[in-house]
């Protein structure tokens, strides 16, 4: 266990000095929580018509071995065909994961420190949330303050689904965990 959490100190560390977009996080005292891209230029489009806002769940992988860590995040993509704003915030966003009609975890259950990231998309153009990883456990608000159960693995099979606000990916990104 301490190396799985050493582990994961390590992916944080890697994901916060190497991001993608090149942003610096805010620091966190607990969970890692996910961001999302912050808004650029356009500062007169409008609020994004929810059925013009397309997300997709994504994980690194299809498949974890043991001591592995699954990075989860979600690609926002304006399907309209003018610049429009939207919250991306990880006040919106929710990371949902389950298996079979049982849920596993959701980001929100132990959230800290939410905070709202009006983000401007461009037509057709995605923009992807910072990948964090999931410490592989069951999640409810009564399981915050202590230890949470491992999930089963095995060649379990697990899907995640992704909101930002009342908007869901239409579909689910499935993983297994050995």
């Amino acid at each position: 266990m301490v190396l799985l959490g050493l582990l994961a100190v390590i992916i944080i560390i890697l994901l916060i000095v190497f991001r993608p977009t090149g942003e610096r996080p805010t620091p966190t005292a607990s969970t890692p929580k996910p961001t999302a891209t912050t808004a650029t230029g356009d500062d007169d489009a409008e609020a994004c018509d929810p059925a013009n806002v397309e997300l997709t769940a994504i994980t690194d992988k299809g498949g974890y071995n043991e001591g592995e860590l699954p990075l989860l995040s979600m690609s926002i993509t304006n399907t309209g065909s003018t610049a429009c704003t939207i919250n991306a915030g990880t006040d919106a966003q929710e990371y949902i994961i389950t298996s079979g009609s049982d849920q596993i975890w959701s980001s929100r259950d132990c959230q800290t420190e939410p905070a709202a990231t009006e983000t401007v998309l461009q037509p057709g153009i995605a923009k992807a949330t910072t990948p964090f990883p999931w410490d592989r456990t069951r999640s409810s608000t009564d399981t915050c303050a202590g230890d949470r159960p491992q999930v089963g693995a095995g060649g379990a099979s697990y899907h995640l689904t992704v909101k930002l606000g009342e908007i869901e990916s239409a579909a689910t990104k499935q993983f297994l965990l050995y």
